[in-house]
């Protein structure tokens, strides 16, 4: 039975950076698009992907795609940058980190081959082309880009261990965080083994988000995961994950018509819901977007802001979204 990663660092070390945030944050775009291979072996396809007018191509180095597991580095760099924007720190989009940090936060190993195996995910996440037309702080451009710019060892420990390292993000990714296009996501995200399981909590946290439900044909989360197994391998892949029930926040099950259920495991009767009505209000305000997603950022920030008691959700999400149109 698969079971969750230990959790290597207690608590009281876990927040070293004095700018990580206490949860991890993760954007919008590549949780939605299979931009990261599944695959635990050098994968050098060449995946194209394609769904409600996004395009993608997403071509490796030598040294293969980018793997899911590489993006806890962007995950690590988005959650201090947003530390940064909420304090009102100067941003940049050069971070210098310290790598031992880096390790410790998203759950990892502080062994010399842990930080050989980081050195590794460096070199395939700039090495790995996007070229794409997804939209990232609502503008839409087709470029091409390397998932980091550049990134370079600054120091070194006598031991040859990487202490400190610099990372230039793309400007497309840094123009998200700009725009807060991202999510939080449970620190338990690193806990999970499986490449699918984490694809698929990404999937969960944004398409349900805070929402009740969220339904989904296996065949459509097949597309969206991006993973390279034929469907009937993915159906069993999926009824293990079930089985296994492990995912953070979130519950899987399977339901007739080769349809599943993800709902959250507690109920979101807190959180301020957006009525079908508004819904159909907000297409007219940001045309093309994925409102599910939309939702489930504003909650987010509503959180953050302190969960203030909101007389009209339905005027306060309309309202937010057309500043968010506007740029404001």
């Amino acid at each position: 039975m698969t079971t969750l990663l230990p959790d290597r660092h207690p608590q009281g070390d876990f927040f070293i950076c004095d700018i990580f945030d206490a949860h991890p944050k993760d954007d919008l775009a590549s949780m939605e698009h299979p931009l990261f291979s599944l695959s635990t072996k050098p994968d050098l396809r060449i995946l194209d992907y394609a769904h409600n007018g996004a395009r993608i191509t997403v071509t490796p180095s030598v040294k293969g795609l980018a793997t899911i597991h590489d993006k806890d580095i962007l995950i690590y760099c988005i959650s201090q940058l947003m530390a940064a924007l909420n304090a009102g720190r100067q941003l940049a989009r050069t971070l210098h980190l310290r790598a031992h940090d880096l390790l410790v936060a998203t759950n990892r190993e502080t062994s010399g081959d842990a930080y050989r195996r980081l050195c590794e995910a460096f070199e395939r996440l700039s090495g790995t082309r996007i070229t794409t037309n997804i939209a990232t702080g609502g503008i839409e451009v087709t470029r091409g880009f390397g998932l980091i710019e550049s990134w370079e060892v600054v120091r070194k420990s006598k031991g040859g261990r990487m202490v400190s390292v610099a990372v230039t993000l793309s400007e497309w990714l840094y123009r998200a965080v700009l725009a807060k296009s991202v999510l939080t996501l449970s620190r338990d995200y690193f806990r999970l083994r499986k490449p699918l399981e984490r694809r698929v909590y990404e999937l969960a946290r944004k398409h349900c988000g805070h929402q009740p439900e969220w339904r989904v044909s296996v065949a459509v989360l097949h597309h969206k995961s991006g993973s390279a197994s034929p469907l009937r391998v993915f159906r069993k892949m999926i009824r293990d994950m079930i089985a296994a029930d492990l995912l953070p926040e979130y519950r899987i099950e399977e339901q007739p018509g080769d349809i599943l259920r993800l709902r959250p495991r507690k109920a979101p009767a807190d959180l301020p819901l957006v009525s079908s009505g508004a819904m159909e209000r907000a297409r007219d305000l940001a045309p093309g977007e994925d409102l599910h997603a939309r939702v489930a950022e504003w909650q987010d920030q509503w959180q953050a802001g302190g969960r203030v008691p909101l007389r009209a959700p339905d005027r306060a999400f309309l309202g937010w979204l057309a500043r968010r149109a506007a740029g404001a």
